[in-house]
């Protein structure tokens, strides 16, 4: 099939939006920096995006989550917003996003967009009012404390980007905080204008077309006006999985700084709005290393908060495992009967998981597939990231080619998040691998061209293929997107679960090692074969290949 024809969606089916379609859905998150370049500036933009969309309509997304292009000084590429009712010049216009949401719709996709709300950057009219004194109707619109009597930060609390969640300003003699850079000021969701002011932001993109949010860090939206100091967290319970284990991030338990009580409320209210819209649904990113089940269970229960929210369970440095997976998804199950997880790989902000996980080391297209099928076949929805269908490793980025603060803060330990933001690859023979006639912003690695989508469209033995075809296995049963989920117990490093959706039900089984397994998982299945896996049943037993899997239905 050629992944560049256009799929319509039936007028019929347009007209009758699905309240339900989130749930299992496969959202495609596109970096616009880095997705195609249209006119030549060697950055991505929203034109560029408008020419890729019948590619991912035919690999089979259902929607997609564009990273943010709102107006921004780019201190943190777009995280950091200076109007929110604006598109950045560089990445187009107001008009070009609508016609992009209009093609979009045509093609059976929805359109989400990342909601950065937890704080703006220090370019926005609303903190240059703010920190011009003390006494201004925006003047508590941002978090500010005084100092210490001896003029040192209100507590001791730190930013993921390094040093000081506290930036003093001279204006008013006082400290704002930050969560991420200094140039980033935090919000003060504390005060009802602040929300009310959000509110008519997510109200007006709704009302331009767009059908949800990703929303960014949506645990960190509150802090304790208590301003405690966050209590220190033993070395064995640090995690890298927020930020990386050079950054004294890790070394507090981060218990006022965010996921406070009161944003239950507020998502109270945003889900308020999003329901005055037919299908409107949003996803958001909870980072917390310590509590991140628990926080996505809170936030998705019942139908009055978040439709679905992901935490950085998979996105964390340590290897998938048959029993990591198990164990992460039991607990949600149990925490959180009534709420929905979403479960990514790979994304803008951590190494892809084809190097996180050492896929490279061996049999690296094998290791890509089986870990997609799981991925695919979990009681979720799921986002993938462009490039991750190709099967793209990490690119090493020089030093002076970095563009991320984050990593140019924390080299040589931590390169940064330039490695998985290097432009998508889409013709091996063309310049830039088809992303830009002229230097890209990032560079594009050698390795990735030879691994464009040209050179593996069509070629039944790809990563890409078995992607597109997966998708299209997984969007013909409903088990897989609704189902629920049980674990077998299985030999080591083998994850096996049953999923069952109003009488049908399905076997899942993946061996992870690089070996041979075979084992009776209890039940009788009949393979499906447009699952491309190849585990077989002889009598009650089941033989799996080395990396390989088995999806059947259970008789």
């Amino acid at each position: 099939m050629n992944v560049f024809t256009s799929v319509a969606t039936p007028p019929e089916e347009a007209v009758k939006p699905d309240p339900d379609w989130w749930r299992g859905a496969v959202i495609y998150q596109i970096y616009p920096r880095s997705f195609q370049d249209s006119n030549g500036d060697g950055i991505g933009d929203l034109t560029g995006i408008r020419q890729r969309l019948p590619y991912i309509a035919n690999l089979g997304a259902d929607a997609i989550w564009i990273s943010p292009f709102f107006t921004s000084p780019m201190k943190d590429f777009g995280y950091d917003v200076s109007d929110y009712y604006g598109v950045d010049h560089m990445f187009g216009s107001l008009e070009d996003f609508r016609v992009l949401v209009e093609d979009a719709h045509a093609l059976g996709l929805k359109v989400m967009i990342d909601l950065v709300i937890s704080h703006t950057s220090d370019q926005h009219p609303w903190f240059a009012e703010s920190r011009s004194g003390q006494e201004n109707s925006k003047a508590d619109w941002y978090v500010w404390a005084d100092p210490k009597p001896d003029g040192s930060p209100p507590n001791n609390w730190l930013s993921i980007f390094g040093g000081s969640a506290w930036e003093w300003d001279t204006s008013r003699r006082q400290y704002y905080m930050h969560n991420f850079l200094a140039s980033q000021p935090d919000l003060n969701f504390h005060n009802p204008q602040v929300q009310d002011e959000l509110l008519a932001v997510v109200r007006f993109w709704l009302e331009l077309g767009v059908d949800g949010f990703r929303l960014d860090t949506i645990n960190f939206y509150f802090h304790a006006e208590s301003l405690q100091d966050n209590p220190a967290l033993a070395p064995e319970g640090r995690n890298a999985s927020i930020a990386p284990d050079v950054n004294p991030y890790n070394y507090q338990d981060h218990l006022y700084d965010k996921s406070q009580p009161e944003n239950l409320k507020f998502l109270e209210r945003f889900r308020a709005v999003l329901d005055e819209f037919p299908a409107a649904a949003a996803v958001g990113e909870v980072g917390d290393a310590q509590r991140g089940t628990e926080i996505v269970a809170q936030y998705t229960a019942g139908e009055r908060r978040i439709h679905m929210c992901y935490s950085f369970d998979f996105l964390s440095p340590e290897p998938l495992s048959a029993a990591k997976i198990r164990a992460v998804v039991e607990a949600f199950e149990k925490v959180a009967p009534d709420g929905w997880s979403c479960w990514a790989f790979s994304n803008h902000d951590v190494v892809r998981h084809a190097s996180r996980w050492g896929a490279f080391e061996r049999d690296p297209d094998r290791y890509l597939k089986i870990v997609t099928a799981i991925l695919l076949t979990l009681r979720g929805s799921v986002c993938l990231y462009q490039g991750e269908e190709l099967g793209l490793p990490e690119a090493d980025i020089a030093y002076e080619d970095l563009q991320d603060p984050y990593g140019i803060r924390f080299w040589p330990k931590f390169k940064g998040r330039d490695g998985c933001r290097t432009p998508m690859v889409w013709a091996s023979n063309l310049p830039n691998g088809g992303f830009s006639t002229e230097k890209p912003w990032l560079p594009v690695p050698d390795i990735h061209r030879a691994m464009a989508v040209d050179t593996q469209q069509g070629r039944d033995d790809s990563v890409f293929e078995f992607y597109r075809d997966f998708l299209e296995f997984r969007r013909a049963y409903p088990v897989f997107a609704k189902g629920s989920i049980s674990f077998l117990d299985t030999p080591e490093d083998v994850v096996a679960y049953i999923r069952e959706f109003e009488g049908d039900r399905i076997l899942c089984v993946f061996n992870l090692t690089h070996g041979p397994v075979e084992f009776a998982p209890g039940v009788e299945a009949e393979p499906m074969q447009a699952s491309r896996l190849n585990g077989r049943f002889e009598g009650k037993t089941l033989k799996l290949e080395a990396l390989g899997g088995f999806v059947g239905r259970i008789q």
